[in-house]
């Protein structure tokens, strides 16, 4: 039974590697369980359990995250680091219970997938921003978007930049460490240590930092640890769940932080969304020979909020925007480009057919 359980779980993180998901999703119902993919931001239907298979297959990922398996009344998080297709991803695993019976979704995080700042964009105008974005010594910089639209991507591929341009000493703050790098001096959280954010934050001082990251703004707490950093006189770089840029800067006022410490402390916003993409020549699938068949099957689309037009949009009272390109731009001119496939503004834009049996 336990090889049975073992195996079930590989085939499970194969297909989601293989489809490039993000996260997979157990949706507890009365009769049976929903598996479900989270891929490009959406989510498709992977398989349906029975329900005595999805506690057994459940229980398998609690155990090797180091969750509890006697605890099903409140809610758990854990990680591992699992080998899938001879590539090490990281795993990270949240528990919460419902009426009927426990949901668990994992995040997959590929360990080896470092990639540039010319990886993450089509635009060059983008690659550009980004770029200039490494010319800041302090201040903090932050990355939102949605669950699954590449923010630890983009935020991993910018530390990585930033170390190797001015050699820096990068310590990173972490719930849980998502990507191992050995070039980073890397914390974890533990609760249950009661090691928090503000303990984590006064050791990352007294340790001699350049840049700090911090993985997360996710409360009034890690807000504020980060604008105390980014006064120090340290960069430091973080994510928020945010729609927008704009959105991002509101989400910081909803939190407490002051307009005038953000006046003083930020010094970009980034937002983006993932996009699968095209050939412009061949479509969705290229032909022999074309020079665009090793490229990704998704990409970013950012708006970067900088300079003049972040100056304007914390001093201004009135309701007029600063001109800054936006997601919706970018989506614009891929699709006009070939790029992007037209349909993508007005739904799904991939379709999966996947096994409804995991074997």
């Amino acid at each position: 039974m336990t090889n049975d359980v073992e195996e079930r779980s590989r085939t499970l993180l194969q297909h989601a590697y293989r489809a490039d998901a993000s996260d997979i999703h157990f949706i507890p119902r009365k009769k049976d369980t929903l598996i479900e993919l989270r891929i490009d931001g959406y989510l498709y239907e992977l398989a349906i359990l029975a329900r005595e298979e999805a506690e057994r297959i459940i229980n398998h990922f609690k155990f090797l995250s180091g969750m509890d398996i006697g605890e099903r009344r409140l809610p758990q998080s854990g990680a591992l680091l699992s080998m899938i297709d001879h590539d090490p991803v990281s795993l990270r695993t949240s528990t919460l219970p419902t009426p009927n019976r426990e949901s668990l979704v994992i995040r997959l995080l590929p360990q080896r997938k470092n990639l540039t700042l010319d990886d993450l964009s089509l635009f060059k105008e983008v690659t550009a921003s980004l770029s200039s974005l490494l010319n800041y010594e302090n201040g903090l910089m932050l990355i939102s978007g949605p669950t699954g639209s590449g923010k630890t991507t983009t935020l991993y591929t910018m530390l990585s930049a930033l170390q190797k341009r001015y050699n820096a000493r990068v310590i990173t703050l972490e719930d849980p460490i998502e990507k191992e790098n050995e070039a980073f001096l890397q914390m974890e959280i533990n609760e249950k240590a009661k090691f928090t954010y503000a303990d984590g934050f006064k050791a990352i001082l007294r340790h001699d930092p350049d840049i700090v990251m911090i993985g997360e703004i996710r409360d009034e707490e890690t807000a504020k640890i980060a604008i105390r950093a980014s006064l120090t006189g340290h960069l430091v770089l973080s994510t928020v769940h945010a729609s927008s840029a704009a959105g991002t800067i509101q989400r910081l006022l909803e939190l407490g932080i002051p307009r005038f410490d953000l006046k003083e402390t930020l010094v970009g916003v980034i937002a983006e969304r993932l996009v699968g993409v095209q050939c412009p020549a061949c479509g969705a699938v290229c032909r022999p020979g074309c020079k665009n068949r090793s490229h990704p099957k998704r990409t970013a689309l950012f708006e970067i909020l900088a300079g003049m037009p972040l100056h304007d949009l914390l001093t201004s009272r009135n309701n007029h925007r600063p001109d800054y390109k936006t997601i919706e731009d970018y989506l614009r001119e891929g699709i006009a480009k070939g790029w992007i496939p037209d349909g993508l503004s007005k739904g799904r834009e991939r379709v999966y057919d996947f096994p409804k049996k995991l074997d």
